[in-house]
């Protein structure tokens, strides 16, 4: 096992681990934060900064879970360390507020943080399309960060216990050339399925000029037809129609 990771528990086959923002802060990050038992202990903690992120236990093809405690990146400032084996992680956006119905109405138990991972140094680094979301808690003095002691219980919950984060660590997909050209196929296929063929050239009347077949008028509603005799259609009232048509001819 390398330096850095604890153990990995694999789920059985068929299983998959979905959780959603707020499952993961509450359920799972909150409690690691304050020593708590966990739903089931198949996160791992890691040190991200001694791995590259395809170096992450775990299938490279799907979304892998890892708590972390932040590193200052100054020993009297507050900006964490980002940096990576090869790389460092980059943020991006705006900072997500994570809320909880449970918690009150409009509280917020949490923040999420988006970073894209570069190889190389600050400021020159190469993008890649590893992709990071890493949750932390609410500020200190908030509500969300009180945990509820219950009672006769034997774990104590009072006190955090660290600076904990929850990370979760993807790659992004790209869409390759044969996806392309099926999507490609997919549409003219659909754009066949919708075409109707009319025949504009119709019959000629003893003046010369065209007349569209009932059948293609009553199938496209937008087909032009001609005028009577140079004159629009009027109201009942006298007042001209709101739509003329155009000689086709």
């Amino acid at each position: 096992m390398e330096r850095g990771v604890t153990s990995v528990v694999r789920l059985p086959p068929g299983f998959r681990f979905h959780p959603t923002d707020e499952e993961l802060v509450v359920q799972y990050l909150k409690r690691k934060v304050f020593s708590c038992p966990l739903p089931a202990s198949i996160i791992p903690d890691v040190i991200l900064a001694r791995f590259d992120p395809w170096d992450l236990p775990g299938g490279c093809e799907e979304e892998r879970y890892f708590f972390s405690l932040k590193e200052a990146k100054y020993p009297n400032g507050n900006r964490s360390n980002r940096a990576a084996r090869s790389g460092y992680w980059k943020a991006t956006g705006k900072d997500k507020a994570i809320k909880s119905p449970a918690a009150g109405v409009g509280q917020v138990v949490g923040m999420k943080k988006v970073l894209v991972f570069y190889r190389g140094k600050p400021p020159a680094g190469a993008k890649t399309d590893w992709v990071m979301h890493e949750y932390r808690l609410a500020e200190p003095g908030s509500r969300a960060c009180l945990f509820p002691q219950r009672k006769n219980s034997t774990h104590s919950c009072a006190m955090p216990t660290g600076d904990w984060v929850l990370c979760r660590i993807f790659k992004k997909k790209r869409a390759t050339d044969t996806d392309a050209e099926a999507e490609g196929d997919e549409a003219v296929a659909n754009h066949k399925g919708m075409m109707r063929f009319i025949d504009f050239m119709g019959e000629r009347d003893r003046d010369g000029r065209h007349h569209l077949p009932a059948a293609a008028c009553a199938s496209n509603s937008s087909c032009l037809t001609e005028l009577s005799d140079g004159c629009s259609s009027s109201s009942s009232g006298g007042e001209e129609s709101s739509s003329r048509k155009l000689p086709l001819g």
